[in-house]
């Protein structure tokens, strides 16, 4: 795979009961052997670019990186506890994750990538999540 793909992704983020759903148009690419993702999220206020995220994607490693509205960095890798951080206006806090499960199933420029982990903030679990991002590369007819 070579060059950069755009993509709609879809996220469905489970924590505990409650399930969120988003699809958003991105990007998809290729460097040193890692698969990067790069999407970005709408403000607070459901307006602009509030939050742009880029995903680093190996075979055994996932590392989550935001920047804007909210600064925060955290990875993934089954069976390890990791340390990362959130940085708001408001707050900052020392993050860790725990992951349990760490899927990456790519073809070309669509597949997809599940993982579950604890989160832990200031030492203590604030929450169980499953996380599934459905990535699909955008088709448009006028490209030839």
């Amino acid at each position: 795979m070579s060059g950069m793909h755009r993509v709609l992704i879809r996220i469905v983020s489970r924590q505990d009961e409650e399930t969120v759903e988003q699809t958003l148009a991105g990007q998809l690419f290729e460097k040193d052997k890692s698969l990067f993702v790069r999407y970005a999220e709408p403000g607070a206020d459901g307006s602009g670019e509030g939050v742009r995220t880029l995903l680093k994607v190996t075979p055994e490693e996932l590392k989550v990186i935001r920047h804007g509205e909210v600064e925060s960095e955290q990875s993934f890798r089954k069976g390890s506890r990791l340390p990362g951080f959130y940085r708001s206006p408001y707050a900052r806090f020392a993050l860790v994750t725990h992951t349990r499960e760490l899927r990456v199933r790519m073809q070309g420029p669509s597949g997809e990538i599940r993982w579950e982990y604890e989160l832990e903030v200031q030492d203590v679990i604030s929450g169980r999540f499953s996380i599934s991002l459905t990535i699909q590369e955008e088709v448009n007819p006028h490209d030839d």
